[in-house]
């Protein structure tokens, strides 16, 4: 397969400051905005990266550690709801204790420089329990997601305890606090009302209101005191979305169970995990992105790009790593400038205090793991580790790629996704210079290995061939071409993707990726060609006149395991088998080793077993992980008053579930109780071991 790009007429995207609506200034003069094409910071692009981690599904113990993963990670925003249910169960009565802290995590934001968006709702979905609206409001003399005054004074109140909350915390004050989302979907989608579900199976108005209902919202918000440099909305499926005064949002998700609502037997291949130009006026609409303004006036920003996805009762699966940062490299390639996925980090609900279990019926009670990059548990996943690298090349070349048009080979448009034998590229360029971007991931359908692929680039100084390009199944690359190096080196192309570079002294280390499936090819404009050759971590060392330039090529593997982490005030390259983490002072390394202990279940009859927790000795370095493995359709864990402590819906993964955050003790005796159990359940425990390296 060949693909063409003709550059020689690149569209010219012109670049200009937003409205001060889209604005915010520190007290120590730091101001943060945004163009009509990306996010600034003094002046400069910002790539903003944010991961989605709800403080209130999940343990107080629990936030620091998922947030330094998440820093490790490439992260430099958190994103989370405020569900109103969480907080006002009982109507005027508001609760931040405990996992719902909401200070307390904004706080911890802030120590460890991370950036927070808050999102208020009041309607947030997110798999909650009636969209995260109270259940009190259903017998309230009014609707609810409209402009109705009595509506509205309910949701000043709720505003009103989340600005006190973070009060002294938003960015004018030197807090994390940068954006504020009002709703979610507005006039897209809802959720079931769940005291009717199983009966009447009310849902929750989607809203008709339009805009202004979203910019009463705001004023709201502001009147209370939740003042951001800018406020944000879900700008998918028709929602509205008043682009003079908030930042349009959007995404894409590779798994979709909402579909099996409706008996739908068989998941479709998606259409999200192809190229398309979502900052051109030329192509107002495409799949998933229907505008109700010029896509050029306003940044092509995301917000639910789908970090792992929620099992239901009637979808099972096992989300692909490869998913995630395949889906990212579809956005960026298509002219995305702001990464943020959903979720980032999986969690447990909180119990309620009348309403025990506060997720969605069709979900787990408990678990909203979501198969995340970290856990439920802060477990690290495939995903995480691909979406590091992705990361790390964004933080050191980002700024070479935000001014870049999409362009787009003919004819790829109208792709079936179905059509895994064509290679699936986009280019990010001025004409003279970009990335290449490559996807050879489709979700639901059989993925095959590409080798002997050409790329024909007519560039405005030169016409460039890159042949012989493979690559693996479900794999994903961006390739430079026409880049400058230090010491006056131009590489006219790679096939390996850009991660780092550091300088030191006379020299400059850059650091490459080797997809899986591709061979390493390092093309100079002089004619040089570097072959680093199959092989793990090579080094090449080139002289000039001016610096002394080291390549370091590793395998997609060797960069799973390679870390650029802070510690005072120095950066340090590390590779390693362990999670590496920072918090600035120290360099934590976690791993997971098996304990040697195997519980042995006494069945109880019909799928229930107990088992007793053996002395693990947890420690604040040491902590406990069950896993289950079984075959059924739902899995409980109770303790032995009856309290459910973890649930699962079987997917043919093993069930995992933290000793520590589920408030057990060496001693206590649990119940297992499997619905229609197929074969002997085995009960294990590993330990997730903390330990300082630097």
């Amino acid at each position: 397969m060949a693909a063409r790009f003709d550059l020689t007429a690149v569209r010219k995207q012109p670049v200009y400051r937003l409205s001060e609506k889209f604005f915010g200034t520190a007290p120590d003069g730091t101001e943060l905005g945004f163009t009509n094409a990306f996010m600034i910071k003094n002046g400069k692009p910002f790539f903003g990266i944010s991961g989605e981690f709800h403080f209130s599904r999940g343990t107080e113990e629990q936030w620091e550690n998922k947030i330094l993963k998440m820093k490790a990670a490439g992260c430099n925003t958190v994103s989370t709801y405020v569900f109103w249910n969480h907080h006002e169960e009982t109507e005027g009565c508001f609760r931040f204790d405990g996992p719902r802290n909401l200070r307390r995590f904004a706080g911890l934001c802030k120590k460890h420089g991370m950036y927070l968006i808050v999102r208020i709702g009041p309607f947030a979905h997110g798999e909650a329990r009636n969209g995260g609206l109270p259940d009190w409001l259903y017998g309230k003399p009014f609707e609810v997601r409209c402009c109705n005054e009595g509506f509205l004074y309910k949701v000043r109140l709720f505003y009103r305890a989340i600005a006190s909350q973070l009060s002294g915390l938003y960015f004018k004050d030197a807090g994390p606090v940068i954006a504020a989302q009002l709703d979610n979907e507005y006039m897209h989608s809802a959720a079931p009302w769940e005291m009717t579900t199983g009966i009447s199976d009310e849902w929750i108005p989607a809203g008709s209101d339009g805009d202004a209902y979203l910019l009463r919202l705001k004023e709201i918000a502001v009147e209370e005191g939740i003042v951001t440099p800018f406020y944000t909305c879900t700008a998918w499926g028709g929602a509205a979305t008043p682009v003079e005064e908030m930042m349009p949002m959007w995404g894409g998700y590779a798994y979709w169970p909402w579909i099996f609502r409706d008996q739908v037997s068989e998941h479709p291949a998606t259409p999200e995990y192809f190229y398309r130009e979502y900052h051109n006026s030329e192509v107002p609409r495409t799949y998933n992105f229907e505008p109700v303004y010029d896509p050029q006036t306003m940044p092509y920003a995301c917000c639910e790009i789908g970090g792992g996805m929620s099992v239901s009762y009637q979808y099972r699966f096992r989300v692909d790593p490869e998913s995630v940062d395949a889906l990212a490299n579809c956005k960026l390639g298509s002219g995305c400038n702001f990464l943020g996925y959903y979720m980032f980090c999986g969690g447990s609900n909180p119990r309620g205090e009348h309403t025990p279990y506060l997720n969605e019926s069709h979900c787990a009670k408990i678990s909203y793991d979501y198969q995340a990059p970290i856990g439920e548990f802060g477990q690290i996943r495939p995903g995480f580790y691909r979406l590091k690298s992705l990361h790390m090349f964004l933080k050191h070349f980002s700024d070479q790629l935000f001014s870049l048009t999409t362009v787009l080979p003919e004819g790829t448009r109208d792709t079936d996704p179905a059509d895994t034998g064509t290679l699936r590229c986009a280019v990010r360029t001025d004409g003279k210079r970009g990335f290449l971007f490559l996807n050879n991931y489709q979700d639901h359908a059989e993925n095959r290995q590409k080798t002997g692929e050409t790329i024909h680039l007519e560039t405005e100084d030169r016409p460039i061939v890159i042949d012989r390009i493979s690559l693996a199944a479900k794999e994903s690359a961006i390739l430079p071409f026409c880049m400058e190096l230090d010491g006056g080196l131009h590489l006219l192309y790679a096939k390996a993707q850009p991660l780092s570079f550091c300088r030191d002294g006379s020299k400059t280390t850059y650091y490459f990726m080797v997809p899986d499936g591709m061979e390493a090819e390092y093309v100079f404009e002089s004619g040089r060609i570097l072959k680093p050759g199959p092989g793990k971590l090579v080094r090449n060392l080139l002289h000039t006149e001016e610096r002394d330039i080291e390549i370091v090529t590793m395998t997609r593997e060797e960069s799973s395991r390679f870390y650029e982490l802070e510690t005072e005030g120095k950066i340090r390259y590390l590779w390693s088998d362990d999670v590496l983490y920072s918090d600035g002072d120290r360099i934590f390394a976690e791993s997971v080793t098996d304990s040697g202990i195997t519980l042995e279940p006494v069945c109880c009859g019909a799928g229930r077993y107990t088992f007793t927790i053996p002395d693990f000795k947890e420690t604040e370095e040491k902590r406990g992980l069950l896993r289950i493995d079984y075959d059924g359709d739902i899995g409980h864990l109770f303790s032995a008053d009856g309290t459910l402590l973890s649930d699962n819906f079987c997917n043919g993964d093993v069930w995992e579930a933290g000793i520590q955050e589920m408030g057990i003790k060496p001693g206590d005796v649990l119940t297992l109780y499997i619905t229609s159990e197929k074969r002997k359940v085995r009960i294990s425990a590993v330990f997730v071991t903390k330990r300082i390296i630097y």
